[in-house]
């Protein structure tokens, strides 16, 4: 065998050998989804920020059921105004080889879907409501799917820090809200029934123990903002005229979107 027959021999086996290497890297998986976004933003730590971030809400098929905080300019092309609701149709890529301290997935726009502009005027509800037995509540309800903080710690300078093992603060009092968690058990004969559109907490009843009045707030994505369960007179009271270690205790009665009651949750504030 002459030199230039090995050459070409090693030429080719080493083309074989880096092409195969080259098959076996890990590449970015790539796959067009439908997304919905909220007309509601959130403050949320993402991609170990260290402080909080505003961000949108977002659903999508990847994990259906579930809103989850994404960076305002997460979705390359996409520009998100706030108070509109969209349904989109993006890119997301997986990304192989992902930062330590970055998302393992990216977004990118196709096309806008569907773009509505949600009004924040608020309906009154068709009969008055003047005592919790006013209230009629939906169909199998009430049922046990929502979950939110047990309560709240409130300083005289109006800071907000939930009141658990973990103390963590709460955005400012503008900005604060009172998240709903979906617990429902996936296990549940009715969770496809319990999860469609009448038994989503749209609208919650607010009973104040410093007020006969039952207000009706709406719902963000992720439950009622703090300063509508809250009034600010009724937070200047919390602030300025409990003493320490006061505690009072507020109500919600979760509703849907024909104003019927799924659920009543509980929770404190008490003054630090």
């Amino acid at each position: 065998m002459n030199m230039n027959k090995i050459i070409t021999a090693f030429a080719l086996i080493a083309v074989i050998l880096a092409s195969a290497c080259s098959d076996d890297e890990p590449k970015d998986a790539i796959k067009e989804i439908k997304m919905s976004v909220s007309s509601e933003t959130t403050y949320s730590y993402v991609n170990g920020s260290e402080q909080l971030v505003e961000c949108m809400l977002v659903m999508s098929e990847d994990n259906p059921g579930v809103w989850e905080p994404l960076r305002l300019n997460g979705i390359e092309g996409f520009t998100y105004e706030k108070g509109h609701e969209y349904y989109l149709s993006v890119k997301r890529r997986k990304l192989a080889n992902p930062s330590a301290d970055g998302s393992d997935r990216t977004y990118s726009l196709i096309r806008i879907l569907d773009d509505r502009y949600v009004t924040e005027h608020e309906i009154p509800t068709e009969t008055p409501i003047t005592s919790e037995e006013d209230i009629k509540y939906y169909d199998l309800c009430p049922i046990n799917k929502y979950a939110s903080a047990n309560g709240y710690i409130v300083d005289e300078n109006g800071k907000i820090i939930y009141d658990d093992n973990y103390g963590s603060s709460l955005p400012s009092y503008a900005n604060a809200r009172i998240w709903l968690e979906d617990i429902l058990d996936k296990e549940d004969p009715n969770w496809v029934k319990f999860e469609s559109v009448p038994y989503m907490a749209t609208y919650s009843f607010v009973l104040s123990p410093l007020t006969d009045e039952i207000r009706l707030v709406r719902n963000g994505s992720s439950g009622p903002m703090f300063k509508d369960v809250v009034p600010e007179n009724e937070f200047s009271h919390i602030t300025q005229s409990m003493q320490s270690g006061e505690e009072i205790r507020y109500a919600l009665i979760l509703a849907n979107v024909y104003k019927n009651g799924i659920q009543k949750l509980e929770f404190t504030i008490r003054k630090q």
